[in-house]
């Protein structure tokens, strides 16, 4: 596809601004990824249950130290279980999804003074990838354009 000038040097500014998870307290590294798996799996685990069932391969105290940092960014929550923390997620994978994928939509947004230059980009990423994803799309906001009505005309009843 070739664009004009501008449109090619706004491309090059978003590349530049828009990382969608370095910038967020939730950025997760391989290991914390993988324990955090295994917490889905299991639904709750202390580092030893966690040790002993599948992790032999990692410290005692990798483990602890990782969980541990889990919490710190609030992923994990953790209560006291004899001397040792039993930890479970506060997020499933679906819900860490949303939130990810939320925030790198904001940036991508955030990252242009021309919203409609992120959105062609959109319909242009999800016409390469899938045509019925753009049908979703098309859903999608008629939906939210129908709610977004409904509240307008609620409002104006209690008005």
């Amino acid at each position: 596809m070739d664009f004009p000038l501008t449109v090619e040097c706004e491309i090059q500014r978003m590349n530049r601004i828009f990382h969608p998870f370095r910038s967020t307290s939730r950025q997760l590294g391989p290991l914390e990824q993988r324990l955090l798996d295994a917490l889905w799996a299991r639904r709750s685990a202390t580092v030893r249950e966690l040790v002993e069932d599948g992790y032999q391969d990692l410290a005692y105290t990798t483990v602890m130290t990782t969980l541990d940092r889990l919490f710190k960014k609030g992923i994990l929550t953790r209560s006291e279980e004899g001397r040792a923390f039993r930890y479970v997620p506060r997020f499933s994978r679906e819900e860490m999804h949303r939130e990810a994928a939320g925030h790198a939509f904001r940036q991508f947004l955030d990252a242009s003074p021309a919203s409609s230059l992120p959105l062609s980009f959109l319909v242009e990423i999800l016409g390469e990838r899938d045509a019925q994803l753009l049908d979703d799309l098309r859903q999608l906001v008629e939906s939210k354009r129908r709610e977004l009505g409904q509240r307008e005309a609620d409002q104006k009843e209690t008005e």
